[in-house]
């Protein structure tokens, strides 16, 4: 009797190193196409955004906090968002306590945090990080576990440039004859003037006689600038504005409101985010121009989780991917003349068709930038 307890006992014993692996672990699943061990299924993908500035921008990092949502809603992640504020000093330190923790991606976004990001990435060659609107230069080395997310804002600007034009030119309750539209950009640097470059080509293609009132706030937090700088454009006979300048932004569609122009906003869809507190200003917001960074980081997160994200590389993403395009919302259809907005539509396709070639700042010299700013004088 013994000796048949200690046969049964010897069997189980083996039956559960064969079903679970040597020591009773189970063996961890390779990642497809990926380096080292995908997270087990039993184990959420774990993924932290850091914001260098704060939430409620109703613009860029809101859009980029609805993507970490939609991360924990579709791939059922752990997700977190740290706002850093706007003190710079603050950011590096913030970027290595991520690394040093136990996040699968590490998300961070905009220019000011490129060489950050090239300084701590390669001391942590086991993480991955994804950096958005922008990239890093990969020429340096030692950077393939960074994936760099960039956006065609240009093309969804030369859409609001052409759509601007046809209103400031259309018998619209709040059009003016003067052929004239507003451009109110955050800070003068490559990724903002993508979006003017894109604004004025669309602008030019439906009028070339079209002119733009061009203004940098210097930053991306001050609405009250924001707001001084979009009155003295309406004031001197734009009736249409388009802001790229993040929360500093939001001044402008505070200066529409009091003047009774009409705005196109930026990044999130800003008519629907203003529409419960202040209907009045979301009926003035003609459409936005959305660059989509909550679907690129849930794209980039769904690539990370199947093991083909393109680490070490950049990626251009358009109208074509959908992280690019305007707001087809209520107000849209409401303000916006049918007829106008199949003309909007027609550009998009011909955009996406190669037959509209849309200029970028990305590259450009300033010899050329500042001409195509002088045309439009």
């Amino acid at each position: 009797m013994k000796k048949a307890r200690v046969l049964i006992t010897a069997l189980i014993l083996a039956l559960s190193i064969v079903l679970t692996g040597c020591g009773g672990e189970k063996t961890p699943d390779k990642q497809p196409g990926g380096e080292g061990t995908k997270t087990p299924e039993d184990k959420p993908l774990k993924v932290v955004l850091l914001v260098n500035g704060n939430l409620g921008d109703k613009s860029f990092f809101d859009s980029a906090n609805e993507g970490m949502n939609m991360i924990k809603n579709e791939l059922g992640a752990e997700v977190k968002t740290i706002e850093l504020g706007y003190d710079d000093t603050k950011w590096e330190p913030a970027l290595i306590d991520a690394s040093e923790g136990d996040w699968d991606v590490i998300i961070v976004g905009t220019w000011q945090m490129t060489e950050k990001l090239e300084k701590i990435a390669p001391d942590y060659p086991d993480k991955k990080y994804f950096i958005f609107d922008t990239t890093v230069d990969y020429s340096k080395g030692n950077l393939n576990n960074v994936y760099s997310i960039e956006y065609k804002q240009n093309e969804g600007s030369f859409l609001a440039g052409a759509l601007a034009a046809k209103i400031t030119t259309s018998d619209m309750p709040l059009a003016n004859p003067d052929k004239k539209i507003g451009f109110l950009g955050g800070m003068d640097n490559p990724v903002i003037n993508d979006f003017l470059v894109g604004y004025i080509q669309g602008a030019k293609y439906i009028d070339k006689d079209m002119k733009v009132a061009i203004s940098y706030i210097g930053n991306f937090n001050d609405s009250a600038k924001g707001k001084e700088m979009a009155l003295a454009q309406y004031n001197a006979g734009v009736d249409i504005g388009f802001n790229v300048a993040g929360q500093a932004g939001l001044g402008q569609l505070d200066a529409a409101k009091e003047k009774k122009r009409y705005a196109i906003g930026v990044d999130s869809d800003q008519a629907l985010l203003v529409k419960d507190k202040d209907p009045d200003k979301a009926n003035l917001i003609t459409t936005s121009v959305l660059k989509r960074v909550d679907v690129s980081l849930l794209r980039g997160a769904k690539m990370f989780k199947e093991g083909n994200a393109p680490f070490g590389k950049s990626e251009q993403l358009g109208l074509k991917e959908e992280c690019i395009g305007l707001a087809n919302n209520e107000y849209y259809e409401k303000i916006v003349p049918e007829a106008m907005r199949k003309e909007i539509d027609e550009l998009s396709k011909k955009i996406m068709d190669g037959e509209i070639k849309v200029d970028t700042a990305m590259g450009m010299d300033v010899k050329k930038l500042n001409e195509i700013k002088d045309s439009v004088k």
